[in-house]
């Protein structure tokens, strides 16, 4: 069976937004969990759908450029991941979504769908998220693991990773490192 492996950039105090809506403590996008090799499929929410799909269309077609959201040139890990996204098929769990720019993505409607999509032959799928949605797939038992990258900062009010979650949940650690810049990589298995 496939896993289902979400991977999430997080403040120390588990704040995935800070109060304007936004991380603006992150410099980059790019896929710093080391997924790439063992995924060929994305997980996303509709509500973070429409920003991702615009964010890494504007590397794909203008990767020389300057982001229109953030004002910044893409980095050489943003350039790979915006390759590595084009061939990728995503999944985008909605009710009401029916079409995408992207030929590659597909819509699934209930959690059901997704166990069936992890039962399918093929590598782990990305759960990118966002908060709700990913707290309510790991309340349904369907998440299988854990990276966060967690930031040396203290955000204060923002949108916190695990505020909606309902159930309590065993966590098994199985690897931590260090990054650049005091951030802290961690991999959990979720029991």
């Amino acid at each position: 069976m496939r896993k289902l492996i979400t991977g999430m950039k997080i403040s120390l105090d588990g704040k995935m937004e800070g109060p304007e809506g936004y991380a603006d403590w992150v410099d980059a996008w790019s896929e710093e969990y080391g997924l790439m090799p063992q995924i060929d499929a994305c997980l996303l929410g509709s509500a973070m759908y429409a920003g991702y799909e615009r964010y890494w269309t504007a590397i794909q077609n203008e990767p020389d450029k300057p982001l229109p959201m953030t004002g910044k040139s893409p980095t050489p890990a943003e350039l790979e991941w915006a390759r590595f996204a084009e061939q990728t098929p995503h999944y985008v769990l909605s009710n009401t979504m029916t079409s995408a720019l992207w030929p590659k993505t597909r819509f699934v409607r209930t959690f059901e769908d997704i166990a069936a999509l992890k039962q399918q032959p093929g590598k782990d799928i990305y759960l990118m998220g966002g908060a709700r949605m990913t707290a309510s797939l790991i309340d349904a038992g369907l998440v299988d693991e854990l990276r966060l990258i967690v930031y040396p900062l203290l955000v204060g009010d923002g949108k916190a990773l695990f505020a909606t979650t309902q159930n309590r949940r065993g966590l098994e650690l199985r690897k931590v490192g260090q990054l650049s810049d005091g951030r802290v990589s961690l991999v959990y298995g979720i029991g």
